[in-house]
């Protein structure tokens, strides 16, 4: 079926490059982290510029060295940087492939259709394609309201085009990684604590005596800090529990290794609190001074014991005592890991409860070896006038009172009140994509493409052409992080600090900085007063100098450190008369907060769906050298790892008559078949009612040379959602695959084309 805005294949030129290579520092035996290069230039004919990494979230600060001859040589970790305490994972040090792939995007596109109808994108200026966007976001604010307006945004750079949308009118800006990964653990702890994990996580691993993972892939998803101090930690003696149906590199790094059957863990969660209360190997003078109501969690937790959890995890009883008494045993110095993506089965705010309450019952918050109280440099704004006042926003596509916990805005709830309604006064009609590929970010990618058809227009600033590029109307290719300044990196940690990016080599191609696109719409938009600084360099020199430093300092050091306003880094140590930022002032393992919104003030275990005969449980999850679909086509990453495969038990295998390294193609429950096939891998590490597949590949778009056809989508896969009643996070683990072993006579990629 035709529809207004069809996909459009996005055309690359360019010349390829070696890629470099990298060698693995057995990181206590981990082997994830990179040694400095290998290279034979002297670092006395090299230039270093300072930079923080945007390949993922952790933003490592380093140094990029660049030859005489404008060449990057390497990038390495600042020594200064407690992110990366001077190491650079895979990632990191792989990051000059972003800007060396020859697929990059060069040039404004402009989306056109000929006499035929057929739709392309043909090249344009800058000032044809600002022109454009700033012609249709004006017509948008004249005839339906600035409000109509949203903004998806990953990344540094998002913060820019967030001042310029709020500037324009809209407050409706959301980054997919709350709704779709880390917002259950944030309402959870919220509610339990009166503030949430923080980004990065305020876990103490370094310090802690017991460390337990449910579902959290350290030594998979590459989170560089917590990689290197769970590394110090096993070397300190510590004891690691994970959690998890498959054998992942964090358990086989553990004491314990509990398979456990999906869906199933707020059964162990509530087994283990009866465990640790009936036991009383609980704080009891933590509980006692800090906590409210736990009378109503001793009788709410009286009947969930280790055998009524065994018949539902399948793991036995004595294990989840011996566990228990483990943690208890550590106990300050012990964490119940919170998770990053979070969003499983739609019960997730209670299941990151359930994480937070016990952590409660074993006085790990505001503890040494728990969790620390983080802190971080606040950046003074630029002088510039009040934003407007939005009157409508994404929640009028909810009945009133819906989400109420939310603290941030969820992309899913964007889509929602992009889809024409009845009973909205006006859905969102434009929508400006920075740095994030929706076709993979956002679950029910059939939904989202409805959303899209009923744009007026969408604009995609990114480096390279992802999915989301194709239904684009305008792509504004941005410079890669290696080639612009952007804002100061503040984020919170054990001491507050500040890095630097600044550019090392000048920009390839027709390509231009964020900031530099946000400014010129502005002015083309009349909004110049949100923008009175001339460049980026003076932005920065200018906030530098309201804390006390300079663009001269920040390029000679990278990373500037600052001490603590106050000695609270472990503030229940150091403030004993703590009050917590909740209802009763206490940490709340009953939540007065959710009981008051109609919710359960305490986690119940509630059984999700089973797989239908002859389907598994489709679980995914991380690569240490990938940060989802994003590195994907990166020339240096895709030599570690250029493909994903599934997971297979061999009793499964067997079953199907399937060996190790054969190609099937997965099919879900409803019918929807993956693009491409993916190679089986035969493992015992994998429960038999599972299958596991790696995050980012199956890539549909061939003008990603390297990635495209390479294994199979995960989220073309996750087809049905499980929405949680109290924020609205995704939860995608509830879908279920089998095997085809021939090729479909359609795919989904033969419809597309």
């Amino acid at each position: 079926m035709k529809t207004r805005r069809e996909f459009i294949k996005v055309s690359t030129v360019g010349a390829g490059v070696a890629a470099l290579g990298l060698h693995a520092l057995d990181l206590k035996g981990m082997s994830l982290f990179d040694k400095e290069s290998a290279d034979p230039a002297s670092d006395e004919d090299l230039t270093p510029y300072s930079t923080y990494c945007e390949v993922c979230f952790w933003k490592c600060a380093g140094w990029t060295y660049v030859d005489k001859k404008g060449k990057i040589r390497k990038i390495i970790g600042n020594k200064k940087d407690t992110h990366s305490q001077g190491r650079l994972c895979p990632r990191g040090t792989g990051g000059l492939g972003m800007y060396e792939d020859e697929d990059r995007l060069k040039t404004p596109l402009i989306r056109e259709e000929n006499a035929n109808g057929k739709q392309y994108f043909r090249e344009a200026s800058w000032d044809e394609a600002l022109d454009l966007v700033a012609k249709k976001m004006d017509a948008l604010r004249k005839e339906h309201g600035p409000e109509c307006l949203a903004l998806f945004s990953h990344g540094t750079g998002g913060g820019l085009f967030s001042h310029l949308v709020k500037a324009f009118g809209s407050e409706n800006i959301s980054a997919p990684s709350f709704a779709q990964c880390r917002g259950p653990r944030e309402v959870g702890f919220t509610a339990t604590f009166g503030e949430g994990v923080s980004s990065p996580e305020r876990t103490d691993i370094r310090d802690a005596k017991c460390l337990v993972l449910i579902g959290s892939h350290l030594g998979e998803n590459m989170h560089n800090g917590q990689i290197q101090e769970m590394s110090a930690a096993i070397e300190n003696g510590a004891t690691i529990i994970t959690v998890d149906p498959r054998f992942s590199t964090a358990a086989s790094h553990s004491k314990y290794w509990l398979p456990i059957k999906p869906a199933t863990d707020m059964a162990l969660l509530l087994a283990w609190i009866n465990v640790i209360i009936e036991e009383d190997l609980y704080d009891k003078d933590y509980v006692k001074k800090y906590t409210y109501g736990f009378d109503e969690l001793k009788a709410h937790a009286k009947n969930k014991t280790p055998e009524w959890a065994y018949g539902i995890t399948t793991i036995e009883p004595d294990i989840i005592r011996r566990t228990a008494r483990e943690m208890a045993a550590a106990s300050p110095s012990v964490i119940v890991h919170p998770g990053r993506h979070t969003t499983w089965y739609g019960d997730d705010t209670q299941r990151t409860r359930a994480i937070a309450i016990l952590n409660a019952l074993l006085g790990s918050w505001g503890r040494r070896g728990g969790f620390y109280n983080p802190e971080k440099v606040h950046i003074p704004s630029f002088p510039h006038p009040p934003y407007p006042k939005p009157t409508r926003t994404w929640r009028d596509a909810y009945p009133e009172g819906k989400y109420k916990l939310v603290t941030e805005v969820l992309s899913t709830g964007i889509c929602d009140a992009t889809i024409p309604n009845p009973d909205l006064a006006c859905h969102i009609r434009g929508w400006i994509v920075y740095g994030t590929n929706l076709m993979a970010s956002l679950p029910d990618q059939k939904k989202t493409l409805d959303a899209i058809h009923n744009l007026d227009f969408l604009v995609v600033v990114d480096t390279m052409p992802m999915d989301i590029t194709g239904y684009a109307d305008v792509i504004l290719p941005e410079t890669t992080y290696l080639e612009r300044y952007d804002p100061l990196r503040s984020s919170p940690h054990r001491e507050p600090s500040i890095a630097l990016r600044m550019p090392a080599v000048d920009p390839k191609n027709d390509t231009k900085p964020g900031w530099w696109i946000t400014k010129q719409l502005a002015e083309r938009l009349n909004l110049g007063d949100y923008f009175k600084w001339e460049t980026m360099e003076d932005l920065l020199e200018w906030q530098l100098k309201q804390i006390g430093s300079s663009l001269e300092e920040m390029k000679k050091i990278g990373v500037k450190s600052f001490p603590r306003e106050y000695d609270d880094l472990y503030q229940l140590q150091n403030l004993p008369d703590y009050e917590f930022n909740t209802n009763t002032g206490k940490i709340e393992l009953y939540s007065t907060e959710l009981a008051a919104e109609g919710f359960d003030p305490m986690p119940n275990y509630t059984a999700h769906p089973e797989p239908p005969e002859g389907y598994y449980r489709l679980n995914y999850g991380r690569a240490p050298m990938h940060t989802f679909s994003r590195t994907a086509n990166n020339p240096n990453l895709t030599d570690l790892m250029s493909e994903n495969n599934v997971w297979v038990n061999p009793k499964v295998a067997a079953l199907w008559e399937i060996k190790n390294g054969q190609e099937v193609w997965l099919k879900n429950q409803d019918g929807v078949i993956s693009s491409f096939p993916i190679t089986v891998r035969v493992t015992e590490r994998i429960r038999w009612d599972s299958v596991y597949m790696v995050h980012g590949f199956g890539q549909t778009n061939k003008k990603l040379t390297r990635a495209y056809g390479h294994g199979a989508s995960d989220s073309e896969l996750v087809t049905k959602v499980t929405l949680d009643p109290i924020m609205g996070g995704t939860g995608m683990r509830g879908n279920f695959v089998t095997f085809l072993k021939e090729k479909p006579i359609t795919t989904k990629m033969e419809d597309k084309a």
